[in-house]
């Protein structure tokens, strides 16, 4: 039997509409509307259901609404339709109503090979009345719904509430305009983040008739979690503290020389009066040295007044060499310590050794004049200006220029070793009369420099270049060397771990932002994940004056957040406690995928994130299961409960429940529902020695046994 359209649209109907607001509508629902399923939709569906979808006809089509609540009410008359009980008692009668919040229109764009065709548009042009009918979607039209939007190209899941329809998305949507991957530990985070790198990647692949497809994501791996996650995707660089050739697992190198002056500041703990101004001014001569792989005498003579002009100008801008004693003493010690330094060489020419000759002679001046039994230390300004003049054209005999005095950012990532950098600390620190000032800093860089552990990540870098570096962790020409980086930051230590984290993110980004100068504006799209980003993206004290390395991490991902994307630069954060993140990355994140969520700071935090006629759907988070996620913001049309696609045990992270059952009871039941044993012995004498740095990481003598996970 068929029915005619207007008679199969009456049959769609569930009720009507009863109050109106911008961003609420409430529906008195039939007494013929299904209590608990839906026959007539073209497949059986559940309703009325809590975040299900609805329609309500319109001008344009239809308004479509998402269900916040539903409620029952006691009315004094009964309320079937068509019905008259003249002359009967009526009885109190329950109603049923619901909520709706409006989310946009579904317009009918007629039909393409005999199938009806409808698109869904965000926002809403006119709003229904009083009245109005209320309808449930067809099939095609709840498809439509879910399915919505353009270059719908990677397949993530289903729709529970939308008949099982496919969620699909747009990776120029979600990795160009930053993603929160947000939930609970044991929520299903992490197979959420590989399963999308891997889903995408796949999709990449079949586009490209099966040849590795041009890509470049970057994993911050705080746990050691992605190892084998990617395994079977082509080409993956895994880069960890200990490497294992074996396994494919490289040497995490970050050298010493890619650090800038704020994360030397930040590790070091510098003060900012003397140590950091020191500190810098060491950064720059030490990687100018860089220059030259063979500096002759000349240029270390053009450096060290270079220096000194630059110390110069620091005391007589301070005033220090006419204040009060002892200053000018000071000034006179220094000095008269520089003269050692400038001795003549048989290389220099005619011009650069008169210049020596004058400032020598000038310093010879300044002694015999404070000379005596009651010496005068105390220096007039014309003094001063005239030995700096003498000095700066001594500096410019050497081939130095007025923009030379600081010639070389203390930041351009120039190679120079560890020792090299302590040299030019205590040097500057003794140019600057502040070395007694400056021990604990280089105490510090000193620790870094002994500690055997980060020796092969920081210190031990000889052959490591620039762009060698950059083509092995974001990715070679035509991503020729695999399309993923795994960066395992599991047993650095913890003093260290954020200026790692903050050195790698920021090459990154300044990689990035080279590329598109160079290319005339182009981007190279780049994906960089960062897993326990409440760690190292955590909310600081915005104390300019001392920043520790957190700090600097986090200023770092804002950045990327803030300027990223205009150098095809996207983020991707995993976090558990989003309260915890900074509020400057969350805001610029534009799309959320929400697992769930059960503490109370953490929920308010979300529902601050979306607009307020969307806020009933978030009430799903404490209840949602594993695997099932929320997806909204950019990434899609509306807000849509997404059963993640499931990834093979072999490539999830490395992130299971701990199997305590199996190890006390020394069994467990297999896949095939076979019993294996399972044994987990411990060698504590093994892990204290690695612990200690005593002897190399033994090989499997605590490994699992029996096949256990």
């Amino acid at each position: 039997m068929s029915f005619s359209p207007l008679a199969y649209a009456d049959s769609l109907r569930i009720g009507s509409i009863d109050f109106v607001s911008p961003d609420e509508i409430k529906v008195l629902l039939d007494i013929e509307a299904p209590n608990n399923l839906a026959m007539n939709t073209g497949t059986p569906r559940s309703f009325p259901r809590i975040n299900g979808y609805v329609l309500v006809p319109s001008d344009a089509g239809y308004l479509v609404a998402q269900v916040e609540w539903i409620t029952i009410e006691r009315s004094q008359y009964p309320k079937r339709k068509g019905m008259q009980d003249f002359g009967l008692v009526d009885l109190p009668y329950p109603l049923r109503k619901m909520s709706l919040n409006p989310l946009g229109g579904l317009c009918y764009e007629g039909e393409h090979q005999g199938k009806e065709r409808y698109t869904f548009r965000r926002g809403v042009e006119a709003y229904p009345t009083v009245g109005d009918p209320v309808l449930l979607p067809t099939q095609t039209q709840l498809r439509a719904i879910v399915e919505s939007g353009e270059n719908r190209r990677v397949k993530i899941g289903i729709s529970p509430l939308a008949a099982s329809a496919e969620v699909t998305i747009d990776p120029d949507r979600l990795f160009g305009r930053h993603l929160a991957v947000l939930g609970n530990t044991g929520s299903g985070k992490s197979c959420s983040v590989a399963g999308l790198i891997r889903w995408s990647m796949e999709e990449a692949r079949k586009a490209r008739g099966g040849t590795d497809p041009n890509a470049r994501f970057i994993v911050l791996d705080p746990n050691g979690e992605y190892s084998k996650a990617f395994d079977g995707l082509g080409k993956v660089r895994v880069f960890a503290v200990e490497p294992k050739p074996d396994s494919g697992i490289e040497q995490l190198q970050v050298p010493l020389w890619f650090w800038n002056s704020a994360e030397w500041s930040a590790f070091t703990q510098a003060s900012a009066k003397t140590q950091r101004p020191t500190l810098i001014q060491a950064l720059r001569t030490v990687r100018d040295g860089a220059v030259d792989v063979a500096a002759t005498p000349s240029h270390e003579m053009r450096r060290f007044l270079r220096s000194l002009v630059a110390v110069i100008q620091i005391e007589r801008n301070a005033g220090r060499p006419w204040a009060n004693f002892p200053h000018p003493k000071n000034f006179f010690e220094k000095i008269k310590k520089w003269s050692d330094g400038l001795g003549n060489d048989a290389s220099f020419n005619i011009t650069e050794s008169t210049a020596l000759t004058a400032v020598r002679d000038k310093i010879s001046a300044f002694s015999a004049a404070r000379t005596g039994q009651y010496p005068t230390y105390d220096f007039t300004r014309a003094e001063v200006d005239e030995f700096l003049g003498l000095t700066q054209a001594a500096h410019a005999a050497f081939g130095g220029s007025d923009i030379d005095i600081l010639p070389i950012d203390a930041d351009v990532p120039r190679a120079f070793s560890g020792d090299q950098l302590l040299r030019s600390v205590e040097a500057n620190a003794e140019l600057l009369g502040v070395s007694e000032h400056v021990e604990t800093m280089l105490m510090r860089i000193r620790t870094i420099l002994s500690d055997s552990r980060m020796k092969t990540i920081t210190s031990d870098t000889d052959g490591v270049t620039l762009h060698d570096w950059l083509a092995n962790t974001i990715g070679d020409n035509q991503a020729s060397n695999g399309t993923v980086t795994v960066i395992d930051l599991s047993l650095i230590p913890a003093e260290v771990v954020h200026i790692v984290a903050a050195v790698i993110a920021r090459m990154t980004l300044e990689a990035m932002q080279r590329y598109r100068k160079l290319n005339h504006g182009k981007t190279l799209p780049t994906v960089l994940v960062m897993e326990e980003a409440h760690t190292f993206i955590k909310r600081y004290q915005d104390d300019a004056e001392n920043q520790n390395s957190a700090a600097i991490c986090c200023q770092v991902f804002e950045k990327i957040a803030r300027e990223g994307r205009k150098f095809g630069l996207g983020l991707v954060l995993s976090s558990q406690r989003p309260s915890e993140l900074s509020p400057t990355v969350l805001s610029q994140c534009n799309s959320y995928l929400l697992h769930r969520i059960s503490n109370d700071r953490d929920q308010e935090l979300v529902h601050k994130l979306v607009p307020d006629n969307l806020r009933g759907l978030l009430r799903d988070l404490p209840s949602l299961p594993s695997r099932h996620a929320i997806l909204l913001g950019w990434a899609s049309e509306l807000p849509v409960l997404v059963q993640m696609n499931a990834l093979p045990e072999g490539q999830r992270p490395k992130s299971d429940d701990p199997d305590f059952w199996a190890v006390w009871s020394g069994k467990q039941e297999s896949g095939i529902g076979e019993t294996e044993v399972v044994e987990r012995t411990v060698d504590w004498k093994a892990i204290a020695e690695d612990w200690q740095q005593m002897t190399p990481v033994p090989g499997n003598d605590a490994a699992d046994k029996g096949g256990a996970s």
